[in-house]
């Protein structure tokens, strides 16, 4: 996270939420310009048509890390997380859709026991700007295994996650897997499996293909390489702990 979660499988990918009035970008421009005070770190070109930018703010807590997330149509997802890769907020500027991440939690997403101990167990919720509360349970594990991807030495995880409505009533099951940079502090995305609450089930991949550092080629490029020839890349569901 990336993330559609309102009352449809649309809405819920889009969710982890934050109020972005921060990014006043085109749609269609060629290369990204974060805000103010803000440095571009690196740009990731992933399966699945999309292209993710990833930014720090001199504003922002330390250890606080933003992404913007662009398709063939454009910017699409804006998120925050923390040092601990909580999904702060994040931000559909397609449907204004925003959410903020609960303070109480029974288990915060923790990247620091993750890396510890391999396994890290959740249990959060989310809060819309339309007052949708969801609860998010489930857990990573690292497998062990390391690949080096686009020069990046990155680790395979297995991850699980339901989300829940306030009523108890599943919305979204994921399972699958993702990677991680102990380097960089943060997840990226990988093949999974959803399950929504129509029945209607989806295979994704958003591997990471390439990292673009500043001064290297496809820095700041906000046009997607992979995958795009197929059908219409499908948001990917952020994931509430990356």
């Amino acid at each position: 996270m990336h993330r559609q979660r309102a009352v449809a499988v649309a809405a819920l990918a889009g969710a982890f939420a934050v109020a972005s009035a921060l990014l006043s970008l085109p749609a269609a421009a060629a290369t990204f310009t974060p805000p103010g005070g803000c440095q571009l770190q690196v740009t990731v070109q992933n399966r699945g048509c999309t292209v993710s930018q990833y930014y720090v703010c001199s504003a922002d807590p330390e250890g606080y890390q933003r992404s913007a997330i662009f398709g063939r149509d454009g910017l699409y997802h804006l998120s925050t997380i923390d040092a601990e890769t909580r999904w702060i907020e994040s931000q559909s500027p397609q449907t204004g859709l925003m959410d903020r991440l609960v303070e109480e939690a029974e288990s915060h997403a923790s990247f620091s026991r993750l890396l510890e101990t391999g396994r890290d167990d959740f249990d959060f919720w989310t809060e819309s700007n339309s007052g949708e509360r969801l609860r998010h349970q489930g857990h990573d594990v690292l497998t062990g295994e390391s690949v080096e991807i686009g020069g990046q030495t990155l680790e395979r995880t297995e991850f699980e996650l339901t989300t829940t409505a306030e009523s108890g009533e599943v919305l979204i099951e994921r399972r699958g897997n993702q990677f991680i940079s102990r380097e960089m502090g943060r997840f990226y995305g990988g093949v999974e499996r959803t399950t929504d609450w129509t029945g209607a089930r989806r295979e994704t991949n958003d591997s990471p293909v390439t990292f673009a550092f500043p001064g290297e080629a496809g820095f700041g490029l906000t046009t997607p390489q992979y995958d795009c020839d197929q059908l219409m890349t499908q948001i990917p569901l952020e994931r509430a702990a990356s």
